[in-house]
Formats: structure tokens, sequence, C-alpha cells
């Protein structure tokens, strides 16, 4: 009798430690596709996690003007780890044209955005430069972007594949307000995420 009941227990204590493991994983997985989206996760974005992105990236909740266009393959995204937007003063006052300096991370690895612009896979070199097609206005920050690839170095490697890029997300990064000298240039710091489509 108390075998039986020994068996029970521990049966019992099996399948209770089974459900608590899968709502622990619901748990773990609804997390991580909350967080993917988020730039302080891209760095880590498991391959679960860089799919549930794709899709939020060309989500309802995107402007139409920025959404890549329908067919399009999501390839990854990197967001801003440090960078500015470089701004030159012409007439007394810092313009709305930008030179970016920045460095990003996330499951397309590390890249090096500069003038061009352009973006450069650090470990396997792939190398492309993009024309804005789109823009969505951000009260406080740069707009978002829709920008096409119209170039491409290195024959192997990631951002090979690149026909799209968004600009997402976007932080600080605007023109200096007041009077400037001509000439003048000035560093402001900025955030976004990147996210590259073939």
């Amino acid at each position: 009798m108390s075998r039986t009941r020994t068996r029970l227990r521990l049966v019992t204590i099996a399948a209770a430690a089974a459900v608590v493991a899968g709502l622990g994983a619901v748990t773990f997985n609804a997390s991580a596709a909350e967080n993917s989206a988020d730039a302080s996760a891209a760095a880590g974005a498991s391959a679960a996690g860089a799919s549930a992105a794709g899709a939020e990236f060309r989500s309802r909740g995107i402007p139409a003007a920025i959404r890549p266009p329908a067919g399009s393959r999501f390839i990854g995204y990197a967001a801003v780890t440090s960078g500015t937007q470089t701004y030159t003063c012409t007439g007394g006052v810092f313009t709305g044209s930008s030179v970016p300096e920045a460095q990003l991370s996330g499951s397309v690895g590390q890249i090096h955005h500069y003038k061009g612009p352009t973006w450069e896979q650090k470990r396997d070199g792939s190398i492309i430069t993009a024309a804005k097609i789109g823009e969505s206005a951000v009260t406080g920050a740069i707009p978002q972007l829709l920008l096409q690839v119209n170039g491409h170095s290195g024959n192997t490697g990631i951002l090979t594949k690149a026909n799209y890029i968004q600009r997402l997300r976007t932080t600080g990064g605007t023109a200096p307000a007041g009077a400037c000298t001509d000439g003048a240039t000035k560093a402001v710091k900025y955030g976004a995420i990147y996210v590259f489509w073939a």
C-alpha cells in the first residue's frame, strides 16, 4: 500500500514538474519574442527571435511608406550601439542632411555604418550602399527610413543578399538648433535599428 502511494506521489511530482517546465518555456519564449525587437536585445537574438522580429518590422504598426516591398525576405537586423549624425553649418544653420558614423550589433553581426550611406560587415567584409526611397517622421528624432541598396562589394557575406534597409525606432540625431559658423560641424548622438531585406 505504501509502495503504491509512493509511486503515485512520484508520478504526481513528475507531472507537476513537467507542467512547471512547460510554463517556464512558454514564459521564456514570450519574453524572447517581446525583447527581440528591443535594441538592447538585438545582439543576442536567436533564430526564432529573428524570425519574429522580421514579422514585427513589416507589420501594420510600421508605416506603409517604410515597409519593404511584398515578397522581401528578412535577413536580419542590428541596433546602434554607439553612433552619431554629423551636421555641417551652411548659411549660418546646421543643415538637414547629415553623415552617419555608427557601430551596430545584432543578428547580422557587427556592422560599421558610415558616410555613403554605407554598411560594412566587420567579419565577412561585405559592404552595401543605399539611397532613401521612403520616410516617416518621428517627433524629436531623425526620421525612420526605407532605403534601396544601390551598390554591393564583396562576393560573399551576409550583406551581399540585401536589397532594402529599414531604419526604425530612431532616437535623437536631429540637427542642432541655433546659429553657427559656416563650415563648422557638430556630431549628435542617435539610436536606431537597421533591418536588412533580400
